[in-house]
């Protein structure tokens, strides 16, 4: 009895157990929105009061490059930033069902591009559906573009609304921002 009492021993676990919370805690979160002619990317890193974004943009690709050229312009960025900002985890657009099959095929080379630059460096990826970022964001599923990016303005307390790709992919870091801070019963899809 004085043992249980007085030793190290535990009488029962906690119930939120770290890897029943889901994800690891990450400090520096990349996010991407994948499209060949303009990947929106963001990173961002956990702070208080407010998150601080530390990069934003989108990977500008000409009409006139052929899309294999796109392709590796879009993993070359997308490596250095990541080896610039050390990011621990990565979140992309889930896929969306297009009306036309071609776009959905280059939309998904685009997130091939993107992944394979999140792969190999190590990071956690993690994919969310548009209208869940939406949600989180702005309230509504199906928000508008420019209220989504007003939104990200407001909550990284930038001077101007970024540009809509970069806005989504920022919109997308702080989704999995918010999501890492709750404690939730249905993980994010993990890739």
């Amino acid at each position: 009895m004085q043992h249980r009492v007085t030793g190290n021993r535990r009488a029962a676990a906690p119930v939120f157990e770290a890897s029943l919370c889901g994800p690891a805690k990450h400090q520096v979160v990349l996010g991407i929105d994948p499209s060949l002619r303009g990947t929106g990317y963001g990173v961002i890193r956990l702070a208080r009061p407010h998150p601080q974004a530390l990069v934003f943009g989108t990977i500008h690709c000409p009409a006139g490059w052929e899309r294999s050229r796109c392709l590796v312009k879009i993993a070359d960025t997308l490596r250095g930033i990541i080896r610039q900002h050390q990011p621990t985890v990565c979140v992309i657009e889930g896929l969306f069902y297009a009306q036309n099959l071609q776009t959905a095929l280059i939309m998904g080379e685009a997130r091939g591009a993107s992944l394979v630059a999140a792969a190999e460096a190590g990071l956690e990826i993690y994919e969310v559906a548009p209208r869940k970022v939406k949600q989180a964001i702005v309230g509504y599923g199906a928000a508008q573009k420019l209220a989504v990016a007003k939104m990200v303005q407001r909550m990284l307390q930038l001077p101007a609304a970024p540009e809509p790709d970069a806005a989504d992919a920022l919109a997308l870091a702080l989704t999995q921002a918010q999501d890492q801070g709750r404690y939730s019963l249905r993980l994010p899809k993990r890739i």
